[in-house]
């Protein structure tokens, strides 16, 4: 199933999540620094989803309180509470 979740407070503009029982299939991340997001999505592709939010929430990006992860991490849980 694929998702789509608007990020709050970093440079990203859309990510898409394909997931696929409780896998990360694929992650596309729209705008933000392109080595990071491209990065982060080929890491956590494959992983669980609970795994990938234990990773990857509460990261920062400098003084915003959030980040392009972190701001991953909240889609994961939304997807979670959706199902």
């Amino acid at each position: 199933m694929e998702y789509r979740y608007k990020p709050q407070g970093v440079c990203s503009n859309e990510m898409t999540i394909e997931i696929e029982e409780e896998t990360i299939k694929k992650v596309t991340i729209i705008g933000g620094c392109a080595g990071n997001t491209i990065g982060v999505s080929r890491l956590i592709e494959g992983m669980k989803i609970q795994e990938a939010i234990k990773r990857l929430k509460g990261i920062p990006c400098g003084t915003k309180g959030t980040s392009c992860p972190d701001q991953l991490a909240k889609a994961l849980e939304e997807i979670e509470r959706s199902k």
